[in-house]
């Protein structure tokens, strides 16, 4: 063969391999090319949509591709809603059934990895894009920190859709207003200075411990203000829609109309979602909310700011109960903005800010307080009534005489506590709280049987008290019950007021009058405040079955006191409960801070949340231990239980927590070292899915950080 021969054929095979490969390439491309039914036309760039079904499900917790329609092309952008046929299969070439159901369109691509027929979009719901990268990326980290599905987290952040609401437009964007006078911040060390970082465009981080007395709404708005000043955004969070209504107050005062938004439910779906979306669309950058407003999508955050985070309410009830708190530490880091953890206590997660030195402490020097609060006065349980009016109203006469006296002067407020707490065992001695020598948890002993830890349920047959020695136990709620109406009997001349679940009231004349008030439906006294307070049964809220049970009543009760006059004005303050205890004793100091870091302290040496991270697996015996035994916990994961969830009380709603109906589920408890937070949520959600997907027993619920430890 000659060598020209030879070229030629080799020439001729190259031609030929590079037009398999040209054919293989363009079969790969359709391939990958998006397909429907009925040969409907795509749109001619982008025709994938990556769509958020909204199926909060554990195991569809993923992005699904749809075709964009070419007539949807235009509407169909990332951020909006959708309708998708969600479930349909391939029948003949053809896709057939599925519900109908809502979605977010999160992306638009070029092509699919799906090899099958694309479902096309059946509807665009609306063109306003309502969920933004920023808040699909808050979204995302929220639903992984809580071992949640991101449609979940989604359905919190995003209100419903109210069409006659996205049909107005937002008002344009008011120029940003004048920084704020210091004002009453100039009580604070460095109250001047962290107004003048959000000012500047700075990012503070601080954990305000506020001073008695009704300025702390005005404070929160002029920290707003000073962020607003600077052209960025601020966002508060309070825990109900009463004290929103005084931030909101102050801050149109401080700023005028229409560069903030007040989002709570009482303003109704319709007008709560104009506001939401003015917020959206950027014609104003200041929020001040409840619980649902720390996903707000303000732009370019320069303050989150939360209010009283020790408050039960500022935990969402629904899956995968997120706490404003965490959400708005994490807007923090992510949005680079100031952070603002303010409130008259301080919880030990507050504590723990401070002492890891993310942020900083934002306090008034103790003359300050001692200016601004009430006089303290103890009344222990053995104290008893010696004047027959005392005896009468089942008061101590210490307490019977405070109230007479200062209903000379004013109003008097009077704290009573829920009534529902369950007991918590203590020595009867030195009153130590009875714990586990396993795990640390609380004690109990129920219908008077034998000791069992609520953590481990490890039995404790020959429980002695740590500290000395005592053998004996007690429960911790212990003193008369008082109502209103004994009170009235035993002040005849005097109007009594109730605040409390059924009717909360805003504010009460300055005139004497005796205000009975449940924990947090307190209210404000007109003029100089109330004349004195009486804190009724303190045992019933240090008894509470509840890891934070001291540092909760210590919040309730300077939630009160801090209504009351300063001690300079005649206000004084009387507490019904054993003097020596630590919650006590701070609030006779005035002393939140050091109560925290103090519980920090205890917490870090048992191992208990904060310090350590925890979830809890509740559901059937059999379901919690299978779920465990797959579960590829972090090393070193400490399991406690399971135990009997108790049955609920029938005549109650029922909770979101609560087992179904006449089944009994047990608890167990998971504890990691600081760090591995994230890959236990990790491991539990990993362990859910696989549940599911294998379709093996009951669901198990599962729950990061839980409140409710016992």
């Amino acid at each position: 063969m000659s060598r020209e021969n030879g070229r030629a054929e080799a020439s001729e095979a190259g031609e030929q391999l590079a037009l398999i490969r040209e054919a293989v390439r363009e079969r790969k491309e359709e391939r990958a090319r998006p397909r429907t039914w009925r040969g409907a036309e795509l749109a001619a760039e982008l025709p994938v949509a990556r769509v958020l079904v909204d199926k909060g499900l554990v195991h569809l917790d993923r992005f699904f591709d749809y075709a964009v329609p070419a007539a949807m092309d235009a509407e169909a952008q990332p951020g909006v809603r959708v309708r998708v046929r969600f479930g349909a299969g391939e029948k003949g070439g053809r896709r057939e059934g599925g519900k109908l159901v809502s979605g977010f369109v999160v992306e638009r691509a070029a092509q699919s990895d799906y090899r099958g027929v694309l479902a096309p979009i059946a509807q665009v719901l609306s063109p306003e894009r309502v969920l933004s990268p920023e808040l699909l990326a808050l979204c995302r980290a929220v639903a992984d920190r809580y071992a949640g599905t991101l449609a979940d987290v989604v359905q919190l952040a995003v209100p419903p859709r109210r069409a006659r609401a996205e049909a107005k437009p937002s008002p344009a964007p008011l120029p940003p207003n004048a920084p704020p006078e210091v004002g009453s911040w100039s009580r604070y060390g460095a109250g001047a200075g962290f107004l003048a970082a959000l000012a500047r465009g700075d990012a503070p981080r601080a954990v305000w411990t506020a001073l008695p007395g009704p300025t702390w709404p005005q404070e929160l708005a002029r920290a707003a203000a000073a962020a607003l000043a600077g052209g960025r955004g601020a966002l508060v969070v309070v825990p109900d829609g009463r004290a929103a209504a005084r931030v909101d107050t102050a801050l149109r005062e401080l700023i005028g109309e229409g560069r903030h938004v007040l989002l709570t439910a009482d303003a109704g779906p319709e007008e709560r979602y104009r506001r939401w979306l003015a917020v959206s669309r950027g014609a104003v950058r200041g929020v001040v909310g409840t619980r649902a407003a720390m996903f707000a999508p303000v732009a370019d955050l320069g303050l989150v700011a939360l209010w009283d985070d020790g408050d039960a309410s500022h935990s969402d009830p629904h899956a995968p109960q997120p706490h404003a708190r965490e959400v708005l530490i994490q807007r923090s880091v992510t949005e680079r903005s100031g952070f603002l953890l303010g409130g008259l206590g301080c919880t030990v997660e507050a504590a723990q800010l401070v002492e890891s030195g993310w942020a900083r402490p934002l306090a008034a020097d103790r003359e300050q307080v001692r200016a601004a609060a009430p006089l303290v006065r103890t009344v222990g349980d053995g104290d008893e009534a010696r004047d027959a009016a005392a005896r009468a109203a089942r008061l101590p006469t210490m307490a019977w005489q405070l109230v007479r006296d200062a209903l000379r002067s004013g109003p008097v407020l009077v704290q009573v506590p829920r009534r529902g707490y369950a007991p918590r065992l203590a020595c009867e001695r030195c009153r130590t709280p009875a714990r586990c020598r396993a795990c640390a948890g609380p004690l109990q002993a129920p219908g008077a049987g034998e000791l069992s830890c609520v953590w481990c349920g490890r039995a404790e047959p020959g429980w002695h008290c740590g500290e000395c020695g005592g053998g004996r136990l007690r429960a911790q709620v212990v003193g008369a019950r008082r109502t209103a109406e004994e009170l009235g009997r035993a002040f005849p001349a005097v109007p009594v007021r109730t605040s409390g679940r059924d009717h909360v009231l805003t504010t009460v004349p300055a005139a004497p009058a005796l205000v009975v008030s449940t924990p947090g439906a307190e209210p404000v006294a007109e003029g100089e405040g109330y004349a004195a307070a009486l804190l009724l049964d303190g045992w019933a809220l240090l008894g509470r079955p509840d890891l934070r049970a001291g540092e909760e009543a210590l919040r309730r009760w300077l939630a009160a006191a801090a209504l009351v006059r300063g001690q300079a004005a005649g206000g004084t303050v009387a507490v019904i409960a054993e003097p020596t205890l630590r919650p006590v004793q701070a609030l006779v100091r005035w002393d939140p801070a050091g109560h925290a870091l103090r519980e920090l302290a205890e917490r870090a040496e048992l191992g208990f949340p904060p310090v350590s991270r925890m979830a809890s697996v509740a559901g059937r015996g059999e379901d919690v231990a299978e779920l465990l035994r797959t579960a590829e916990l972090p090393a070193g994961a400490e399991v406690l239980g399971p135990v009997p969830l108790p049955v609920p009380d029938p005549g109650r709603p029922r909770r979101p927590g609560d087992p179904p109906p006449g089944e009994e589920w047990e608890r167990a408890l998971v504890r990691v070292r600081p760090g591995q937070g994230a890959a236990l949520a990790a491991a539990l959600k990993a362990a859910r899915v696989a549940r599911l997907v294998k379709r093996e027993g009951e669901a198990v619920r599962v729950r990061i950080d839980p409140l409710d430890l016992g």
